[in-house]
């Protein structure tokens, strides 16, 4: 293995592992504000932490560890809708390689250990979001072969222009 650029271990998360995954998830929610997210890092980091506990009690909460760090990690679940499917679905609700790390397989190595413990546990799809105009991480997944499954529309109430249907009285 070159010494330059040692590989990760990727494994289970623990509990003393929270804290830390804690601060990456406000690092990715950081980074996804650029993209048009709405959520709010620092304001939603006690909740995520719990969130990611829970990840970790059904065994859906993996890391990257270098020297000891962790410098990325994922989270999945199994889809647990109210309708029944044909297919067990996997969701990947998370995925986050540190910055300085990025490029040297880390994310692959973190998605396909995300899809290793979803067939486990009996999944034959994984789902996962990308914000539209993501377009490197949308390629990152084309490159992994996933493909647009579900197209999320939306658009601001705040500003609808005159070519609605509405009524502009009230302004």
């Amino acid at each position: 293995m070159p010494h330059n650029d040692p590989q990760p271990t990727i494994e289970s998360a623990s509990r003393a592992d929270l804290d830390t995954l804690a601060e990456l998830w406000v690092r990715l929610a950081t980074d996804q504000r650029r993209h048009d997210s709405a959520v709010r890092p620092e304001a939603n980091r006690e909740a995520m932490r719990e969130t990611l506990g829970a990840y970790l009690v059904n065994d859906g909460l993996l890391v990257a560890r270098l020297d000891g760090a962790i410098i990325g990690f994922a989270s999945v679940s199994i889809e647990r809708g109210t309708l029944e499917l044909d297919t067990t679905r996997g969701l990947l609700s998370n995925i986050y390689v540190e910055p300085a790390y990025r490029n040297r397989g880390i994310g692959t190595a973190l998605l396909e250990a995300a899809e290793d413990s979803l067939v486990q546990r009996g999944a034959d799809t994984m789902l996962l979001e990308v914000m539209a105009d993501n377009e490197s991480a949308q390629q990152f997944y084309r490159r992994k072969g996933y493909d647009e499954f579900r197209v999320t529309m939306g658009r601001s109430l705040e500003d609808r222009d005159e070519n609605d249907t509405h009524s502009k009285e009230d302004g």
